[in-house]
């Protein structure tokens, strides 16, 4: 199972997995740990990540980058009509209302969903997470912001659904960043304790996201999030380059925002500015070569003038302070510290406003850039059996009030009511259990109720409950329905049933006088709707709920009703003593419920999912493509300077000019006719060259290797030539050999020997750049098999001598104890000694001295 853990981001993306050490970052193919969330559609293929980002001067119009705040978004948004301003490429209006990117690819215009592009990215850094891991990766946890509605976060589980991801987990990045905080502390108070209280600033590229968080040991509680999803570093970048075009206007005369091109490295210039400024107080130049009209323009800022400039957005960062403050009811002497991340924190004056607003320095303990995705991989961790993480709960805040509408019956007269089910900051995942009275199938609308969201963009979706039936006496029937926020933060109407009365009794039994009964039924119930709430508790875990679920529901009485399938009976009863009067037998059914919620068909999942395999297929085959022309090129190169080196001397001289010729006109080709062939055209060019080249390539590794393989050869005929003439003398190390055995040798030996005079005489005598006779691999050969054949002939053993039989003792010796031991012993040394001459080894043929493993060494 994969634990990774990933932060898309507006401008960045990073990667953390769980290892056995602990949490690590891990690094793309540029060997840098940070991607950028930026997407470049070619005529060929795409690009993702730096190579993409390298090209938005370049490719402007067809490379997509700040798209994070269209997801989930209608083309009317107020966003998303901000953003097309800014945006170097053409956003349009998708049929279903959406924003959808259009762009030139594969050589024809087409358009991309938000959702598309968040899956391309998402292509890109699931294959580095498994380049880096070697394995599969499937399941994950991703990161959203604390923001996010209902919509954007279903928009952001499509797009992981296409690449094929299993999201354990749609984090928020506060709660990420304080899990990456708080797992590590060994210092935290007790639950018993009062906890400790920490504020988390994230201020990222496109927003700005706040927490209060509590802190036990084992635990973190977040108390209440606010955020402004229109302030970030890319609002600084553009307040910059707001500035700079009005003054290029008057200095230089030209008009920036009529050429996307000037305006999109504005901004990377003014981003570059902005980073300088944070780090030095000292006035920083602008300088731009060639930037518009064949104009070098330049400027010059101080890190005041930006502050001057930006006075209307850091009143915003100090408003949002203060109102997450009032929001988490402390007071500043409960805050314990303040930690900043994300990379617009390090601009000074966001942190000189923590320390006005909050009385503390801000603190930067945690990696600024990383946090997010570490904490995402810690929690992936938890939720995987993978590893084995110390125990740590988590409680998320909902960051917006969700209410409830539904169609009321009064009177004859149709109204709406509506109810708040969960409200701000309540503590999720959470369910709560509502209690309806209707004779037939009725909508519940569910949406948020704040002021920070659009009403367009307020909806969350319409649950119908289907298949009520009145009961059989006419009267309503009652309906139990349960609502639920998972740990995705998505709203839920997860489960509904409705109580059917059955005629049937049963005999008075005895109970106990504890249990409660119903609460009376209202007399007006058939026109009458009335509401029941039962909450749990805000700390209540997801696994709790899960059990709750498996077990059964309660009614409002607090009475369990037990769950064994669809038909389900509960004796439902008030106070009763023995003796008591015949109670009714009731049956609870569990009702269907159709969801009706913004989100894409699994048709269409479907559909994206096959262009996207498409669109990786084609940058497989793209890449193959490439690297055939660059092995073309490489190989041009290469032999180009090989000919001029050591290697020309073995090719003659005209078969080099015209081979040089060769390479010149195939350098030409591949920048003319040969720069967009298919990858068989490079291939097969490539092989044409190497079928002349190579030949020369060969002699010139055969020259070198030539000598050292005869010297071999040489040096093992001359060592067998020394053991046939010691054989010859009747050395007692080989007497033991057949006659016919080292006839066997002897012929074998003066075989090679002519065959290394014929063909060493011949190399000799070879010119440089003709093939030579022998190669180097079949002098190689050949002593093999003068080793393999010979070696078992004259490293054989001697046999073991024959052991002599034991002497008779006398029959009537009489002999002292000493002799008696001595007789014992004597032939136990003797013994001994034999066996001694046997574990010596017969002497080697090879030299006089020597061993027979000493020509084993030698001749291997």
């Amino acid at each position: 199972m994969s634990v990774v853990g990933f932060d898309i981001g507006q401008q960045t993306c990073y990667i953390a997995v769980a290892r056995q050490g602990g949490i690590e970052t891990i690094a793309n193919e540029y060997s840098d740990r940070c991607t950028p969330t930026c997407i470049s559609l070619g005529e060929r293929n795409r690009f993702i990540g730096a190579s993409a980002k390298n090209q938005m001067i370049s490719n402007f119009k067809n490379t997509v980058w700040g798209f994070k705040r269209l997801i989930g978004r209608t083309f009317e948004d107020p966003i998303v009509q901000k953003e097309i301003k800014v945006l170097p490429y053409k956003v349009v209006a998708g049929s279903d209302g959406y924003p959808a990117v259009s762009v030139s690819y594969l050589g024809e215009q087409q358009t991309f969903r938000a959702e598309q592009l968040l899956a391309m990215m998402l292509t890109k850094l699931k294959e580095t997470a498994e380049v880096n891991l070697k394995t599969k990766v499937i399941d994950c946890v991703i990161s959203v912001p604390c923001f996010y509605t209902d919509v954007e976060r279903r928009a952001v589980l499509d797009a992981a659904a296409t690449v094929g991801l299993n999201v354990l987990r749609l984090m928020n990045e506060t709660t990420a960043t304080a899990l990456s905080y708080g797992i590590y502390k060994q210092d935290l108070p007790v639950p018993e304790e009062k906890p400790r209280n920490v504020v988390f600033v994230d201020v990222g590229h496109a927003d700005l996201q706040l927490s209060v968080c509590a802190f036990n040991k084992g635990k973190v509680k977040v108390l209440a999030v606010e955020a402004d999803r229109n302030l970030g570093g890319a609002d600084f970048d553009c307040l910059l380059a707001e500035h700079f075009i009005e003054e290029f206007r008057s200095r230089f005369k030209i008009d920036v925002r009529s050429n996307p091109r000037a305006y999109v490295r504005l901004l990377q210039e003014c981003e570059k500015l902005k980073k300088l400024m944070s780090a030095n107080s000292q006035e920083i130049p602008l300088n731009i070569e060639c930037f518009m009209e064949e104009k070098d323009v330049s400027g010059r800022m101080k890190r005041e003038t930006m502050e001057a400039l930006a006075e209307g957005l850091f009143k915003r960062v100090e408003s949002l302070f203060r109102r997450v403050l009032d929001s988490s009811k402390l007071s500043l002497n409960d805050v314990y510290s303040v930690e900043v991340v994300g990379g617009s924190s390090r601009i000074p004056a966001v942190k000189e406003l923590v320390r006005k607003v909050f009385g503390k320095e801000a603190s930067t303990t945690l990696n600024g850039d990383e946090a997010v995705a570490r904490g995402c991989a810690l929690q992936c961790a938890i939720l995987s059996p993978t590893f084995k993480v110390r125990d740590f709960q988590i409680t998320d805040a909902q960051p917006y009030p969700v209410h409830l509408r539904w169609q009321g019956v009064m009177d004859n007269e149709q109204e709406w009511d509506d109810t708040e089910v969960f409200p701000k900051f309540y503590g999720i995942p959470a369910s709560r259990m509502l209690t309806f009275y209707r004779k037939g199938p009725f909508d519940l609308y569910a949406r948020f109720n704040s002021p920070d969201i659009p009403e367009a963009n307020s909806q969350i979706g319409k649950f119908t409950v289907d298949k009520v039936v009145p009961q059989p006496t006419g009267e309503a029937t009652k309906v139990k329905v349960k609502v639920r926020v998972n740990i995705n933060g998505l709203f839920s109407v997860s489960s509904a049933s409705m109580t059917e009365k059955i005629d049937k009794t049963e005999e008075p039994m005895e109970v106990d006088n504890t249990s409660n009964g119903p609460a009376t039924e209202a007399a007006d119930a058939a026109t009458k709707t009335t509401e029941e709430v039962t909450s749990k508790e805000s700390e209540e875990t997801s696994k709790n709920e899960e059990q709750t679920e498996k077990n059964g529901t309660q009614n409002e009485d607090g009475e369990k009703m037990q769950e064994n399938g669809d038909d389900k009976t509960a004796d439902v009863s008030g106070d009763k003593k023995a003796n008591s009067p015949k109670k009714p037998k009731v049956k609870v059914i569990d009702l269907p419920i159709v969801p009706d919620v913004t989100r894409l068909p699994k048709e269409m999942i479907n559909i994206l999912m096959e262009k996207e395999g498409q669109m990786i297929m084609q940058d497989k085959l793209e890449k193959e493509r490439a690297d055939a022309k660059n092995a073309v090129e490489e190989y041009v190169y290469e032999m180009r300077n090989k000919l001029s080196s050591d290697v020309g001397q073995y090719m003659k001289e005209e078969d080099k000019s015209s081979f040089l010729l060769t390479l010149e006109d195939t350098e030409n080709w591949l920048y003319e006719d040969g720069e967009d062939q298919q990858k068989q055209v490079y291939v097969d060019r490539l092989a044409s060259l190497k079928k002349i080249g190579q030949p020369v390539v060969d002699r010139y590794k055969e020259a070198l290797e030539r000598p050292a393989a005869f010297e071999g050869l040489g040096q093992t005929i001359q060592l067998m030539t020394k053991v046939i003439d010691a054989y010859d003398q009747k050395d007692e190390k080989y007497d033991h050999i057949e006659a016919a055995e080292m006839d066997k040798v002897r012929n074998l030996v003066k075989e090679k020997r002519d065959w290394f005079d014929r063909n060493l005489n011949l190399c000799n005598r070879l010119a440089a750049h003709d093939s030579p006779p022998v190669t180097v691999s079949q002098i190689k050969a050949h002593k093999e098999s003068l080793v393999s054949n010979c070696n078992p002939i004259v490293n054989k053993a001697k046999p073991k001598p024959k052991e002599e039989p034991p002497k008779e003792a006398p029959a009537a010796a009489t002999t002292d104890k000493n002799a008696s031991n001595n007789s014992n012993t004597q032939p136990e040394a003797e013994e001994k000694s034999e066996k001694q001459e046997e574990k010596k080894e017969p002497p080697s043929a090879a030299t006089a001295d020597n061993d027979g493993s000493a020509v084993d060494m030698d001749l291997d």
